[in-house]
C-alpha cells in the first residue's frame, strides 16, 4: 500500500494482542479500512471477530497494538492508567457507533426517546436539534411512523433498526455492527440487512461481524477471515468468498454455505 493510501485510511489497526486469562484471543491483528468502505469480519465462533470489533470501540482493551480512527489514535501498550487513560479511550470511542446483537433499547422510552438519549444526555446537544435529526434517521430506517411506539410494540427487526438509528444519531465516523441479525427470526433478517446495505451504499464507513455470507459478498469492500486470533486471509469479497486461497477459509465457507 502506498503512503498516500495509508494517510487516507480512516481505520488503522496494527498489532492488536488480547488475552482473556491464559487464552490468547488476538495475535497481532493488522488491517486498514479506507473512508466510505465496508469491512466484513468472518470466521468461526471464538476466532476473535467480536473482540476486534470491541477493541475498535474500546469496549475491550488490548494489551498492545494500535487503533486509529481518523486523527484519533491509541497505542494500547502506552495507554496511561486512571483518568488520562479513560479520557483517551473515550475520545476513540466517540469516533464510532456500535450496533449490538441484542437491541438493548430502554423499554420505558419511546422509539424517539431512545434515539435522542445519546445526543441529548451524552453529547449535550439541544433537544430540538436531536429530535429533528432523530425523525430523519427513523425515516431513513423505515420507521418514521413508529416514533411514539415503545420497544415492546415492535418486532425484533424493527427494534434492531431503531438500534441502528440510535447509533447513527451520535454522528459517528464509523459504524460497527456485531452480528446484528443473530438474535432475529429468519424472516426478519432481510429488513435489517437492507438498511445496512443502504448505509454502505451511502458512503458510511462500516465494520461488520456477521455469519451472513451472501450478504457479506454483496456489501463488503474488504473481507477479513479470522481463525485462532489471526487474520488467515483478507481481500475483496470476490477473492476471499468467491475464490479463497487458504484451505481453512475454503473449509469454513463450505460448512456455512452447505451445512448438509
Amino acid at each position: 500500500m502506498t503512503e498516500q493510501n495509508t494517510e487516507q485510511a480512516r481505520i488503522r489497526v496494527r498489532g492488536l494482542e488480547k488475552s482473556f486469562g491464559d487464552r490468547k484471543v488476538l495475535r497481532g491483528i493488522d488491517f486498514e479500512a479506507a473512508k466510505g468502505t465496508s469491512t466484513v469480519l468472518l470466521g468461526p465462533s471464538g476466532s476473535g471477530k467480536t473482540t476486534v470489533l470491541r477493541s475498535l470501540n474500546v469496549l475491550e482493551t488490548p494489551e498492545s497494538g494500535v487503533v486509529g480512527i481518523d486523527d484519533v489514535e491509541i497505542d494500547f501498550a502506552r495507554l496511561p492508567s486512571g483518568k488520562a487513560g479513560r479520557r483517551e479511550s473515550a475520545r476513540l470511542r466517540a469516533q464510532s457507533g456500535m450496533v449490538f446483537q441484542a437491541h438493548n433499547l430502554f423499554p420505558h422510552m419511546t422509539v424517539l426517546e431512545n434515539v435522542i438519549e445519546g445526543p441529548v444526555v451524552a453529547q449535550k446537544r439541544p433537544r430540538e436539534e436531536a429530535v429533528e435529526a432523530a425523525a430523519a434517521l427513523l425515516e431513513q430506517v423505515g420507521l418514521g411512523d413508529r416514533a411514539d411506539a415503545y420497544p415492546f410494540q415492535l418486532s425484533g427487526g424493527q427494534q434492531q433498526r431503531v438500534g441502528i438509528a440510535r447509533a447513527l444519531a451520535l454522528k459517528p465516523r464509523v459504524v460497527l455492527f456485531d452480528e446484528p441479525t443473530s438474535a432475529l427470526d429468519p424472516e426478519l433478517v432481510g429488513e435489517v440487512l437492507a438498511v445496512i446495505k443502504d448505509l454502505a451504499s451511502e458512503g458510511w464507513t462500516t465494520v461488520i461481524v456477521t455469519h451472513e455470507i451472501r450478504f457479506a459478498s454483496q456489501v463488503a469492500d474488504q473481507v477479513l477471515f479470522l481463525d485462532g486470533g489471526v487474520i488467515v486471509e483478507k481481500g475483496t469479497s470476490a477473492q476471499v468468498i468467491g475464490d479463497p486461497v487458504e484451505e481453512r477459509t475454503r473449509r469454513f465457507l463450505t460448512r456455512v454455505l452447505d451445512p448438509g
